[in-house]
């Protein structure tokens, strides 16, 4: 037991922050919703300064807008601010490409296989938690091995927000993504093909900007 330590501020306040950002990805939290730290604490068996740092933060990251002594509320979904959010992240997935694939082990691109076996599977089945797991994984194969830590950290911030439209969209039975995009990305890592791979890359990453075009205004 001495090996237990008790749990930093700093890991709850992170753990807040994740468990409120799916919830508003997924949709459990709708936009528009108001949001209250001391619900949201109770229900996470927190105190309320954890969540009230991942409001902050969520704030700042676009999922939640705040007006002082009124209201926090889950932003609506704007279709501007996905396109900007898909330019930024793709930019920023062309670079960790670039940057990767001579770096890539077989390992590497195995784990890009079995993820897009993954996504496939989880698109037939209408899993959409599982498909955008593994397409994750997928691409996190290459930011990871590009070791770019500052594209990771921009990537990990403005995901959520393209995430949203995605998930509505695979609801209404659209498919965001393609696995055939994701077989031309791999073929290109396997063979070293830089210049292949970046072009997959950015072709996967328009369509989600096009995705955003079309979203009503």
């Amino acid at each position: 037991m001495e090996a237990i330590r008790p749990v930093r501020r700093t890991l709850l306040r992170d753990r807040a922050y994740e468990v409120i950002r799916d919830a508003i990805v997924a949709g459990e939290i709708e936009p528009g919703a108001v949001v209250r730290d001391a619900d949201l604490a109770e229900r996470l068996g927190l105190s309320r300064a954890p969540v009230r740092d991942a409001f902050a933060r969520l704030v700042d990251e676009g999922l939640l807008e705040s007006k002082p002594q009124s209201y926090t509320r889950v932003t609506p979904v704007v279709a501007a601010e996905v396109r900007d959010a898909a330019a930024v992240v793709g930019a920023m997935h062309e670079l960790a490409t670039r940057v990767a694939v001579p770096r890539l082990a077989p390992r590497d691109v195995d784990a890009m296989r079995a993820a897009n076996d993954r996504f496939a599977a989880a698109v037939r089945a209408g899993d959409v938690d599982v498909a955008l797991g593994a397409d994750d994984e997928l691409h996190d194969v290459l930011v990871r091995v590009s070791g770019n830590r500052a594209a990771a950290a921009t990537v990990a911030r403005y995901t959520p927000l393209i995430r949203r439209l995605e998930r509505r969209r695979f609801g209404e039975g659209g498919n965001c993504r393609s696995a055939g995009l994701h077989e031309r990305l791999i073929a290109a890592c396997a063979a070293g093909d830089v210049a292949e791979a970046v072009r997959v890359t950015a072709e996967i990453w328009r369509g989600l900007e096009q995705l955003a075009d079309e979203e009503p205004h």
